[in-house]
């Protein structure tokens, strides 16, 4: 079976030209956040905007965004009216997604009726290329679901209706079955990673344990719009993203132990990406 490498991260990086502009190298849209839920949203945030992208956009409800904002100058949010995403929100964020290159959906939005049906009415119009990822998972209709769902377990279960085979062997054909079945791309999070469009299919062996502090999930979702919108397919950016992810979780395991958190993937992303042989060599000692 084909492992996730360096090779998939390769295939997503967009060749700046001396003369490009801003925007020109990827724009991603994240829609997500709630009054309960902030950080979310700005790990991912955080992460897209390290893969090599111009812009990110935060869409969030209004305290929710002006806290999404604290975390970082380089952020721009969208302040939306009220306190949790609902159908009043569709259309103007619908409009609003055209200029992008990628809409990731779904960190922190919360799991409010009101936000599930926002979700699916958004996942069903929008014509962008788009990451469904946590509470949207969780929420999406199976007649709604395109592009790339980045579920663990438990969220696959959710979302499909079938844990997934605890065999390694069948777990793959579990999945490359059901992205079949609903023309999507899956990346099932897990001790080893399986990442299928229904025709290919690659696992990914980096990660360790330390990885199920919380947030990780949402840094992986973030690489993988901020690769879809330099240019990657979504199984590449899928591929490249599991990778990249879990050998900085490596890293950060081997220094500091059980004891690092997902803030602690930020900074490490883009020697990760654009300085990969001298961080390889970062894990050697």
């Amino acid at each position: 079976m084909d492992e996730c490498n360096y090779e998939d991260i390769k295939k997503c990086l967009k060749r700046h030209k001396p003369d490009s502009h801003k925007g020109e190298n990827g724009c991603v849209l994240v829609i997500g956040g709630c009054e309960d839920y902030v950080s979310a949203p700005a790990l991912s945030a955080s992460s897209a905007l390290r893969s090599g992208i111009d812009l990110i956009v935060v869409a969030a409800p209004e305290k929710a965004a002006y806290a999404i904002n604290s975390f970082s100058i380089d952020f721009i949010t969208k302040k939306l009216e009220g306190k949790f995403l609902n159908l009043k929100h569709v259309d103007e964020l619908l409009d609003f997604s055209r200029d992008f290159d990628c809409v990731l959906i779904g960190p922190g939005l919360g799991k409010r009726i009101a936000t599930k049906a926002f979700i699916n009415e958004f996942v069903k119009y929008c014509k962008v290329p788009i990451v469904i990822d946590a509470d949207a998972i969780q929420q999406i209709e199976k007649e709604n679901i395109k592009g790339l769902l980045c579920p663990h377990a438990r969220e696959f279960e959710i979302c499909f209706g079938t844990y997934p085979k605890k065999e390694i062997k069948d777990r793959i054909n579990n999945v490359k079955d059901i992205a079949k079945q609903h023309n999507c791309t899956i990346l099932l999070k897990g001790a080893i990673d399986i990442v299928s469009d229904g025709k290919k299919v690659k696992v990914n062996k980096t990660g360790n344990v330390g990885m199920t502090v919380g947030g990780t999930g949402d840094i992986l979702s973030g690489l993988c719009a901020g690769f879809i919108a330099q240019g990657g397919s979504y199984f590449n950016a899928a591929c490249a993203a599991a990778y990249i992810n879990g050998l900085i979780g490596d890293f950060l395991r081997k220094k500091y132990g059980f004891g690092f958190v997902s803030s602690d993937f930020i900074n490490i992303i883009p020697e990760a990406i654009f300085n990969h042989k001298r961080f390889l060599e970062g894990l050697k000692w």
